[in-house]
């Protein structure tokens, strides 16, 4: 369950993220952090390979944040 919850993100942050790096725990709870704040994961997670490591990506909106855009 969100710990926050209003009609636009805390501390004026973008409604929509795409949150980067490599594939570890660090990145991992960058992505736990944001679903806690209120948002969503939207569509699926990226991975690629940089020659040294993987790289992941994953996209949060925040909720209705897509409905301003219909």
């Amino acid at each position: 369950m969100p710990q926050h919850r209003s009609s636009a993100p805390p501390d004026g942050m973008p409604a929509c993220r795409l949150l980067t790096g490599p594939d570890d725990s660090a990145f991992c709870k960058r992505v736990s952090e944001a679903l806690a704040l209120g948002y969503r994961l939207y569509g699926s997670p990226a991975a690629a390979f940089n020659g040294e490591r993987v790289i992941v990506a994953q996209a949060v909106l925040w909720p209705g944040a897509n409905d301003a855009a219909d």
